[in-house]
């Protein structure tokens, strides 16, 4: 008997070309809190989880950074986010895959590190309704990547075994957190992370963008 996967993405960087904006984002929110930070350092650090950027902050700026501080620079980041949703775009192919997807009765999920106050901001730009498709965010899960918890949540969504699960990510993050709940890692290209990078982190298979796993599908278990 075959066994059919189950297909869950990460959001940014892997579906919508939006790692820049978020990049931007927070500088402008630590800008706005007198903290001084790199953009190329903020870079490294999107798509894990909120927490353990402000941890990796903290060692980074030898700074105290009060929950008060913490909650204003997200809400900081979120606003600046949105200002941003204009200059937000699906990756090249991430539609034709996901109606590929659809149409071959495969089943999908979203599994973002975001919270829905900047995923929302994404999905309408993809044109995903998250009534339909089940998108898991940070909101919902107590530890975001590279922690599983999103991964698995997003599979007992589907209602399919996580070992059946084939998670698409383009950050290190995503890698890991496939790795540690036993699923296979595809990395995309699209969101900045080198391929050996990903491949370090536990990608099986590594294609430059949406489009571009789109005509090698039928390597991850894509049939119909």
């Amino acid at each position: 008997m075959r066994i059919e996967p189950v297909f869950l993405f990460d959001l940014d960087g892997t579906l919508v070309d939006s790692v820049y904006q978020h990049v931007l984002a927070w500088k402008e929110a630590l800008d706005a809190e007198g903290i001084d930070l790199s953009v190329w350092r903020i870079h490294r650090k999107i798509g894990m989880s909120g927490g353990l950027f402000t941890d990796q902050l903290l060692r980074e700026t030898n700074m105290e950074i009060s929950g008060d501080r913490v909650a204003r620079l997200r809400q900081r980041h979120a606003e600046a986010y949105r200002r941003q949703a204009d200059s937000i775009r699906p990756l090249p192919g991430a539609r034709e895959l996901l109606t590929w997807l659809t149409d071959a009765k495969i089943s999908y999920a979203i599994a973002t590190s975001g919270r829905m106050e900047t995923a929302a901001v994404n999905l309408a730009a993809l044109g995903v309704d998250p009534a339909v498709v089940p998108v898991v965010t940070r909101d919902v899960v107590k530890y975001a990547k590279p922690d599983p918890d999103l991964f698995l949540a997003a599979a007992e969504q589907l209602g399919a075994p996580i070992e059946t699960a084939v998670v698409v990510g383009d950050s290190i993050w995503d890698m890991l957190a496939a790795v540690r709940c036993r699923a296979l890692a595809i990395g995309l290209l699209s969101g900045g992370y080198g391929h050996e990078e990903l491949r370090q982190a536990g990608a099986y298979r590594i294609f430059d963008d949406p489009a571009d796993m789109l005509h090698h599908i039928d390597e991850v278990g894509g049939r119909r």
